[in-house]
């Protein structure tokens, strides 16, 4: 395996070719929390926009018993060892849009008939770049805290108790500054309430190549994070 190449997404970090098949990784202390394949559609100065189809194979940690963090408290949930389950993404496509150097990543969910339904800002540490050839993808650490952006741009709050929950154990948890998860959460509303890009229409109505596949898992998938 060639050396990887790695850097912040908007600051010199590789460029992800139209097409290609790059990884959405949630890092949580140095451990994959999930993994999310999806097809570059563009990437440019304004950041990174990626398709996951219905089906595609993602991943995501559990206990060795097989559940999952919200099947349990955090504090259950952190006197566990963990592996990595693989399973589909059952539902409708989605979206997901990496701005440039940003602490989120905008994702449009669609309905069943696969209309556009809404936005959801997903607050997360902004992402590390890698590109190993065979395989790329950009790192993250998901902060839990998101907000939901519905189409009259009206917004709310979403996973607040799940946030205040882990807060409560900071020794375990991966967000060491909460104040700035929610400013930046509040900058980004501002921006959806002003109906500014990404919540301007933009993208809303994507159709993708129908040529594409549904991916697979590419080898490497879980190679070790890079943050």
């Amino acid at each position: 395996m060639d050396r990887p190449r790695s850097g912040g997404a908007g600051s010199g970090g590789p460029r992800f070719a139209p097409g290609r098949l790059v990884l959405h990784r949630n890092v949580r202390h140095g451990r994959i929390g999930w993994v999310r394949p999806g097809r570059v559609i563009s990437d440019d100065d304004r950041g990174l926009l990626l398709w996951i189809a219905r089906d595609t194979p993602v991943a995501h940690e559990v206990t060795e018993d097989g559940r999952g963090m919200r099947l349990m408290t955090f504090a259950e949930w952190v006197t566990n060892s963990y592996r990595l389950k693989v399973s589909r993404w059952n539902g409708p496509p989605v979206l997901k849009f990496l701005p440039a150097g940003a602490d989120h990543s905008v994702w449009f969910f669609r309905t069943e008939d696969g209309r556009f339904a809404n936005w959801y800002v997903n607050l997360e540490e902004h992402g590390v770049r890698w590109d190993d050839g065979e395989v790329a993808g950009v790192d993250m650490v998901d902060q839990d805290l998101d907000v939901v952006v519905r189409p009259d741009l009206s917004w709310a709050w979403k996973d607040e108790d799940e946030f205040a929950e882990r807060l409560a154990l900071p020794e375990h948890y991966w967000v060491p500054d909460p104040a700035a998860v929610r400013a930046e959460g509040e900058r980004v509303i501002k921006l959806a309430e002003a109906g500014e890009f990404p919540f301007d229409g933009t993208w809303t109505d994507f159709v993708p190549d129908p040529g594409w596949p549904v991916p697979t898992l590419p080898q490497g998938w879980d190679r070790p994070p890079v943050r």
